[in-house]
């Protein structure tokens, strides 16, 4: 390995055929370069869908009510009803597998008017009513105050956490912690400003949402004891679907609905989206690894290739060699090591140059300022990296093996007199 003679005639032998040596490092080139892009490529576009989800706590499910769609113990067929706080306590007392319930209700009418005032300006915008549980289950980035807590819910207390878009309309972008705003014909005070953390739709609508004690809604507006939905996540041994199964079970029992009424609770489990999202992902992994694997293996044939005919060219020099007493192991690893540098050095090019690319288009992607939810911060995985280098190395031995198995083969006296 480390005789300096070897590497001069490896360099010497490459160095004599270079258009056939550019275009076979090239193909080794290509076929790693590709692979390194298509990989970051695919983690661009996971990390733009996570990043759309915000941190979305993937273990949840999220539950409501709906018209009955089965007539069952005197009812009619279409009862609407609601879920209401000895629910909530009767959830967290029959179903011990739940780490979070989160129940939310939200003021009537939405943002069909506009139902908040600061002064002379109002606004259209959702008023929630939730627990401070909620922003660990969908959390939202608090850039200014807090968010709601435990004390906020036992006192009832007027406070309110209001998103950007509020804080832009309301406020102009002005301080709006321990201001007042009017909701209902009632005052409370903003303790919190938040971004939401989601992208486009989701993201949008809730960045124009107030944030009020999950208490104090249901005694403005009327509520009573109602509940307008559930949002609950599993303990890490149990499943968001078998927790779904069993609220829907309790609350199918408390309310008199049919066992097999499967349209009068509407859920929503995030868990199962986010596992057919990565089952995609490493669908499209796998296709990645295929296809780069494929122009990589493409360009290692190209490699044998012309390592079979520089041992067809040097057949005399092998020759005497042997005849001189070159053993059979020291030919074998000579042609070794000229497979392996030419594929070693050409992929570890097309390695630097694969990175080096997927940087600028990540600079170039966050300097472009706004946000890119389908597509950001492009990148491959160093371990990944790692394993695509070892396997560049392992085929250029491979690559050597048949060309060094010609060049042993070879007897010497036949060698010498080759022409």
């Amino acid at each position: 390995m480390f005789d300096k003679d070897r590497w001069t005639e490896v360099y010497m032998a490459l160095k004599s055929n270079k258009l056939r040596t550019f275009l076979t490092a090239f193909g080794v080139f290509w076929g790693i370069f590709m692979l390194i892009i298509m990989l970051g490529s695919g983690k661009g576009l996971e990390n733009g869908v996570y990043y759309g989800m915000g941190d979305f706590a993937t273990n949840s499910v999220f539950i409501w009510a709906q018209p009955t769609s089965k007539a069952y113990k005197g009812f009619k067929q279409g009862r609407r009803y609601h879920f209401n706080n000895d629910d909530t306590k009767a959830i967290l007392d029959n179903v011990p597998e739940i780490k979070l319930l989160a129940p939310r209700i939200e003021a009537r009418g939405g943002n069909a008017n506009n139902n908040v005032v600061r002064g002379l300006k109002t606004g259209a915008f959702s008023i929630l009513g939730d627990v401070p549980d909620v922003n660990k289950i969908d959390p939202v980035n608090m850039y200014d105050g807090r968010f709601l807590n435990d004390i906020d819910l036992l006192k009832n207390r007027k406070v309110a956490v209001i998103g950007k878009r509020v804080n832009e309309v309301l406020f102009e972008d002005d301080d709006a912690v321990g201001e007042y705003i009017k909701i209902n014909g009632i005052f409370f005070q903003v303790i919190g400003v938040f971004h939401s953390m989601h992208s486009q739709g989701w993201g949008e609508w809730q960045d124009q949402c107030v944030f009020i004690p999950f208490t104090t809604l249901q005694k403005t507006y009327n509520y009573g004891t109602r509940v307008g939905h559930y949002s609950i996540t599993s303990k890490d041994n149990y499943t968001a679907s078998y927790v779904e199964d069993k609220v829907k079970a309790l609350l199918k029992r408390r309310h008199k609905i049919h066992p097999d009424d499967e349209r009068a609770i509407g859920s929503h489990n995030v868990e199962k989206e986010f596992i057919k999202i990565n089952q995609l992902f490493m669908g499209i992994s796998g296709l990645i690894w295929i296809v780069g694997i494929g122009t990589l293996m493409a360009g290692i044939i190209g490699v044998s290739n012309i390592m079979l005919f520089i041992v067809k060219k040097r057949t005399k020099e092998i020759g005497i060699q042997r005849a001189i007493g070159a053993s059979p192991s020291m030919i074998i690893s000579s042609v070794i090591t000229e497979s392996v540098v030419l594929t070693g050095l050409a992929g570890w090019i097309g390695l630097v140059v694969g990175v080096a690319l997927l940087e600028m288009l990540s600079l170039a992607i966050e300097k472009s300022g706004g946000e890119q939810p389908m597509f950001t911060h492009p990148e491959v995985d160093f371990k990944l990296a790692i394993m695509a280098l070892g396997i560049l190395i392992l085929s250029g031995i491979l690559a050597g093996i048949i060309p060094a198995k010609r060049a042993v083969g070879i007897k010497p006296i036949d060698a010498i007199r080759d022409e």
